[in-house]
Formats: C-alpha cells, sequence, structure tokens
C-alpha cells in the first residue's frame, strides 16, 4: 500500500458520471488508502462512503469535490486532519480555504486529481 498516501476525498458520490468517483477507484485501483466522504452512506466498489467526520491519523492528501460554498461546513475537520497538502479540482476552487490552508502550513494545489493519477504525478 501507498500508506504515505493516505487520501481524504472529500464530496465522494456513488455515482459513476461524478469524478469524485472516478477518484476514488482509481486511487484504491493504484493502493492508496483512501477514505470516501460524502453525502450519502454507500459505496463506491468496495469503499464504503461515510457521512462522517471521523478522525482519520497520517493524512497525506485531501482532494475536494466541493463548491466554496460547499466547503465551509468542513473547514474546521480539514484542519483537525493536518493533511500536508489539499487538491482543488475543477470546481472546487476556493480562495478562503487556498489560504486558511497556507497559513496553516498545507500545500494548497489547483490541479486534477485524476491527471495527477494518470500522469505520475500524485
Amino acid at each position: 500500500m501507498n500508506e504515505q498516501k493516505k487520501t481524504v476525498v472529500l464530496g465522494a458520490s456513488d455515482n459513476p458520471e461524478r469524478t469524485s468517483y472516478l477518484a476514488v477507484q482509481k486511487l484504491a485501483a493504484k493502493r492508496y488508502p483512501v477514505i470516501a466522504i460524502g453525502r450519502k452512506a454507500t459505496t463506491i466498489g468496495t469503499i464504503n462512503i461515510i457521512t462522517e467526520q471521523p478522525a482519520i491519523e497520517n493524512v497525506d492528501t485531501i482532494t475536494l469535490y466541493l463548491s466554496a460554498q460547499n466547503q465551509k461546513a468542513y473547514y474546521d475537520y480539514i484542519l483537525s486532519l493536518h493533511p500536508k497538502r489539499i487538491i482543488f479540482n475543477p470546481g472546487a476552487e476556493n480562495e478562503e480555504l487556498f489560504d486558511i490552508a497556507k497559513a496553516n502550513g498545507i500545500r494548497p494545489l489547483e490541479a486534477c486529481t485524476l491527471v495527477m493519477l494518470s500522469t505520475g504525478q500524485y
């Protein structure tokens, strides 16, 4: 397992047409430990989508699939996980959270998780 790259997918969906669904699948296929958090308790393959905000240790990356407005409810949670980086996927750009991340020693990236995974930049 790529234990050093534990990833939280925030805004996970069980809809195969959603980018967050593909991200969870690709992360799991590449053997990254992935925690999927969404609005509906369901599954993506063998990965459970949870609706809670559990304490998770050793988080490398939080990859966001929520609009800036929907991210606000997660600010404290995101900071509590102490991730090394936050990926703002297309549509999830958020200057406020970007600046909060930087101020807290978290590396913010405006990028696409799927592209990063497929080009070996993850």
